[in-house]
């Protein structure tokens, strides 16, 4: 009987090993790219007029929105969007 729980403890370790070591691999090759301003039209225009505005943007456009927004007009243009700093990724400790 101990022969048999310790096998499968053993299993059980192993498998929980492997499948952190296999999760942690995945995450840090995988590299989100940009999204076009069209997709971001797509996904974040709420009321479907074409323009991202402050209320309808989040994450880093809306933290730098008024550095983006050059002309001033409450609105991301697409070439704003495309004329935008690239958001500063994690630091690497």
């Amino acid at each position: 009987m101990k022969r048999i729980t310790l096998k499968t403890g053993l299993l059980f370790a192993m498998l929980v090993a492997f499948g952190t070591v296999t999760v942690s691999a995945q995450s840090k090759g995988e590299r989100k790219e940009r999204p076009t301003y069209a997709k971001l039209i797509k996904e974040m225009d709420k009321d479907e007029d074409g323009l991202l505005s402050k209320d309808e943007v989040k994450g880093p456009l809306k933290d730098n929105f008024s550095e983006i927004d050059t002309d001033e007009d409450g609105f991301i243009s697409e070439e704003e969007f495309d004329n935008a700093p690239k958001p500063k990724g994690r630091s690497r400790n």
